[in-house]
């Protein structure tokens, strides 16, 4: 009831605010025009509406409470006992069922309109549930009065045997308290209740009167405890429904209805339930499903094309590793199908806070930013893989998100020179320079140095033609004397070329101070011609020219 009074709040609610209405093409001539409905139409509409305001208004409607306060107690003071169940049980479907057919519509409109109910597996399941125990519920409730009513028809029958018993002493004009005549007047009634064939005929025993399936309720009609008497109705109809309605029924014709609804609303329920959980374990299983499919896809192929166990072990490192990090979902085929402006607004709160730990990007305007956002692609790179070697064309600029990646470059006589790059470093910034270098030369430049995982590394990947794309289009950008400095900064060639630099010219300088400090030692020209000092200069010349400088004329941009 509070649930629908909800809905009717909100039927209204919107109806407080006019707002436009697309008129179908089929509709005024197919012109499609736009439409300003006033609040006082849409609340029209909702009260004119066959499943508008009088059906909502009738389905949270009291009547069963009416019946139970007002009817029923009037009968009771008839002794119409069995007629009482009977007009309760005809009101609680009278008013149950529509309420069943409003919850249904209602949640179909929902399903129509966002294509759904809940956003969660777990939450569907959790609607079946919720949905077969009210079920249960309903035929647990109809169970225990149609029992309530075989009692009273059990003690009916006993009173019509019994001499002096009439009607009006089953009734409820005043009640009998067992083991005081005070407060008692009427003699029959207190005989009536001393019955002891009575009492063990229909309320103590099953054995003496056939109840059929309601012959549990006897132990409800004597039991004095409300949640026992709310708990058990329900358990009830959770076991007849799981069990499809497996009862022993005697021949009377609204017992044997009401099990052929039972058995047929088990069925049904039953099969529906678990075709729904098996639908959305289904949906949350089917990634994983696919990912062993893929693996076992995987396995067969490299068996079949005897590939190494190093080789294997990678492959399964790699998916194992992507498996993990995104649950089997294309993170950029989900975002392809979207709209350009959706697409690029995702991208670009997605991959913002993640660029600007670049320091290239630090100096760079937001509309730069936003197309660089859009044309990045995330990347995964396992453990000791090689993602560039020294030589190799460079395909894309590199920014490191998470892990850690070792450059290194061959200099000459075998000597290697490596450098770490972690979050925030990046690689690839020959492309830059091929990209603004004049004339154009279409021909990709080679990588300087080889890049290896040293663990496993989340980056950002931008490829040639996209670097070129925003270097062509937004040039002004690195014409900043800020940005300048940041690519000469985080350049691992430059900032290979400076660590030689800066460890020789220290050789040299702690050279010098030895010499100086030896008294003993009397150059005979000055310190700056010695040969000691020729040779070492000899050797900063040749570490210099063994490691390739960065052309000076790229960074100018």
């Amino acid at each position: 009831d509070a649930l629908h009074v909800w809905n009717m709040w909100l039927q209204f609610k919107m109806s407080k605010r006019s707002y436009a209405v697309v008129v179908a093409r089929g509709e005024d001539n197919g012109s499609g025009r736009l439409h300003d409905m006033s609040a006082r139409t849409v609340a029209l509409r909702y009260l004119k509406a066959k499943k508008g305001f009088f059906f909502d208004l009738f389905v949270i409607l009291p009547l069963p409470q009416v019946v139970l306060w007002v009817a029923i107690p009037a009968l009771l003071e008839k002794g119409s006992t069995t007629m009482v169940m009977t007009v309760f049980l005809i009101m609680f479907l009278f008013q149950y069922l529509p309420k069943i057919y409003q919850s249904v519509c209602l949640l179909r409109r929902m399903q129509n309109l966002s294509g759904y109910i809940f956003g969660t597996v777990w939450w569907g399941i959790a609607l079946n549930m919720i949905a077969y125990f009210v079920a249960s519920h309903a035929v647990g409730a109809c169970w225990y009065l149609l029992g309530i009513q075989r009692a009273a028809k059990c003690l009916k029958e006993q009173c019509i045997g019994t001499k002096g018993c009439g009607l009006r002493t089953l009734a409820c004009e005043e009640s009998i308290y067992y083991g005081t005549t005070s407060l008692v007047r009427d003699r029959t009634r207190l005989m009536w209740g001393e019955n002891k064939v009575a009492r063990s005929t229909c309320l103590q025993s099953d054995d003496n009167f056939d109840y059929g399936a309601y012959k549990w309720t006897v132990q409800l009609v004597i039991n004095e405890s409300r949640l026992e008497k709310i708990l058990f109705p329900i358990f009830w109809g959770l076991m007849t429904l799981s069990t499809f309605g497996n009862l022993e029924s005697t021949t009377d014709w609204l017992e044997v209805i009401f099990i052929i609804i039972v058995l047929t609303t088990g069925l049904l329920l039953v099969t529906m339930l678990i075709g729904n959980i098996k639908v959305f374990l289904h949906a949350t299983t089917s990634k994983k499903q696919a990912m062993q499919l893929k693996m076992r896809n995987v396995e067969w192929w490299m068996r079949r094309r005897h590939l190494p166990q190093g080789f294997r072990q990678r492959v399964r490192n790699y998916e194992r590793q992507r498996w993990a990090a995104m649950r089997g979902v294309d993170e950029c085929e989900m975002i392809r199908n979207l709209p350009e402006g959706l697409r690029r607004d995702i991208k670009y709160h997605l991959c913002l806070d993640l660029v600007r730990q670049v320091p290239l990007f630090q100096h760079m305007d937001n509309l730069v930013l936003e197309n660089i956002c859009d044309r990045v692609k995330s990347l995964i790179f396992t453990k000791g893989e090689t993602i560039t070697r020294e030589g190799d064309p460079v395909q894309r600029m590199l920014f490191i998100v998470r892990g850690h990646l070792q450059s290194s470059q061959v200099l000459r006589d075998g000597v290697k020179s490596c450098c770490m790059l972690g979050p925030g470093n990046f690689s690839g910034d020959e492309l830059l320079s091929w990209c603004l270098r004049r004339p154009f030369v279409e021909r990709l430049p080679p990588s300087s140095s080889t890049l290896v995982t040293l663990e496993t590394t989340e980056a950002f990947g931008l490829e040639s033609e996209d670097v070129k794309y925003v270097t062509q289009h937004f040039r002004y950008t690195f014409v900043n004397e800020k940005v300048k400095r940041s690519a000469r900064y985080y350049s691992p060639g430059w900032r290979t070329w400076a660590a030689v630099a800066i460890q020789l010219a220290w050789r040299r300088y702690k050279h010098r101070l030895t010499l100086t400090s030896l008294s003993f030692i009397r150059p005979r020209r000055p310190l700056s011609r010695c040969s000691s000092f020729g040779e070492d200069r000899l050797r900063l010349y040749t570490a210099l020219l063994t490691s390739p400088k960065p052309n000076q004329d790229d960074f100018d941009f």
